[in-house]
């Protein structure tokens, strides 16, 4: 069982994942980074995707949590820059670390995908539907308007899809494309999901263990999960698009005010958002 799973060592302990001891809290809810690359590979490639998922076994929900890839934070022991620049730098861990210190979070573990697999992962699990909207059909190859389902090739093209809306916009699709793989593996059921496991999980890179990996599964699968809502980092009216030294970055307002509606989003564990995120143009 799960013997083509391709396991990645990465240091564990709070100090050497940048994890702050106030904010290792609530084993009931669970984050994981997820990585989208281009490369597979530690410190090789850039992350064009950065997620959080959450696993919140306390209020039956799954969260999928946007990290925009221009977002201007310090990477730890590099400076101000690009947190997408973490994953060329360091690789999953360096990445983890630099989410953590400017986030308040406390991850450990990630999966992380390069494109090649991602078209692979969704042409084994039978494809997926997506609801294309008509100014996103020349960008999708042999597509049309309304929903269907998309092969790895067609998802893969709808997930970096750059010439419609806003970077904002871009991550509601790759948002979009992660929720539908999540309730393809819920819809499959528990005894299903050994099985499922087994196709997938080749394709992937991750510091999941064997028996973490079905563990969370099966948690996720048995835990009377209701809804997998989304989310995004920088919320709306909290951050803006500067130049600094001849490159565009997305700059916080604070970076203490976004911290604060992620928390509230994936904890619950304070008054709700006042501020929501607004659409995604």
């Amino acid at each position: 069982m799960l013997d083509k799973m391709n396991t990645v060592d990465i240091p564990k302990t709070n100090e050497e994942l940048g994890i702050k001891e106030e904010f290792d809290k609530n084993d009931n809810i669970i984050n994981i980074a997820l990585f989208g690359v281009d490369k597979r590979g530690a410190g090789t490639g850039r992350s064009d995707s950065i997620m959080i998922a959450t696993l919140d076994k306390e209020h039956g929900k799954i969260k999928l949590t946007s990290l925009l890839r221009d977002l201007y934070v310090e990477i730890p022991g590099r400076g101000m820059d690009k947190l997408n620049h973490a994953y060329a730098y360091g690789g999953p861990e360096l990445t983890i670390k630099t989410i953590n210190h400017n986030f308040n979070m406390n991850i450990r573990d990630f999966a992380t995908v390069d494109f090649d697999s991602f078209e692979k992962i969704i042409d084994t699990l039978g494809g997926i539907e997506i609801d294309i909207q008509p100014n996103e059909v020349r960008h999708v190859p042999g597509s049309v308007a309304g929903k269907q389902v998309l092969d790895g090739k067609q998802a893969l093209a709808y997930s970096r899809i750059r010439k419609v809306g806003t970077d904002y916009a871009r991550t509601e699709r790759q948002r979009t494309v992660m929720e539908g793989l999540i309730r393809k593996g819920i819809s499959a059921g528990i005894t299903k999901y050994p099985g499922l496991l087994n196709a997938v999980l080749p394709y992937v890179d991750t510091s999941l263990t064997k028996t973490e990996t079905l563990s969370l599964g099966t948690s996720a699968l048995t835990s009377g999960i209701k809804d997998i809502e989304q989310f995004r980092i920088p919320v709306d009216g909290h951050a803006k698009s500067q130049m600094i030294n001849g490159v565009s970055y997305e700059v916080p307002d604070t970076l203490e005010d976004n911290v604060e509606f992620l928390h509230k989003f994936i904890y619950e564990d304070e008054s709700e958002i006042e501020t929501d995120l607004g659409a995604d143009e």
